[in-house]
């Protein structure tokens, strides 16, 4: 053998001992560090988890908080949506109609459109409005139509407001 093939040998067998190495030996050792990592990161996230369940509990008792403030108790917001209006009323006003809410879908958000009428005098009405949109917070009134309206047995008027409330979920 001359010298030049054995040059050429030993730097095939360079080659070939440096892809066993690799294959054998810093493969694994990638493998084990990139692991390491990760069981890192999770003993970050579990170190910090009692901060987040106090953080969660806070979070919770903060929600309850405005669902008792603006009267939404369990149940749906149609079922609520009405007791406020029947409790807010007073004798003062009467729901005429109250009708399925219509519901719709924008992404992830759904949109419920409340359609209902209440008879009684002006000032009363826009009190229940005032209520609706600024005290309990079930949304914010689309439109309102006032009519006026004839009672033809009585010979009376008496005003009607039809509305449309929509409301975020």
């Amino acid at each position: 053998m001359t010298n030049k093939t054995k040059n050429i040998l030993l730097v095939a067998g360079f080659i070939i001992i440096l892809i066993l190495s690799y294959q054998l030996a810093i493969i694994n050792t990638l493998n084990l560090k990139k692991e390491y990592n990760e069981l890192k990161k999770e003993e970050v996230l579990f170190k910090n988890t009692p901060q987040q369940l106090s953080l969660l509990k806070q979070k919770q008792k903060y929600y309850d908080s405005l669902l008792t403030k603006y009267q939404i108790q369990g149940g749906s917001i149609q079922n609520n949506l009405l007791k406020t209006i029947n409790s807010f009323s007073n004798n003062k006003l009467k729901v005429v109609s109250f009708l399925e809410p219509h519901k719709s879908k924008n992404n992830d958000l759904t949109i419920k459109t409340y359609q209902f009428t209440i008879e009684g005098d002006y000032n009363s009405i826009l009190e229940l409005i005032h209520h609706l949109e600024q005290k309990t917070k079930f949304g914010e009134i689309l439109n309102l139509h006032f009519e006026k309206k004839q009672n033809f047995k009585t010979g009376k008027h008496y005003l009607q407001a039809s509305m449309l409330l929509k409301s975020y979920s």
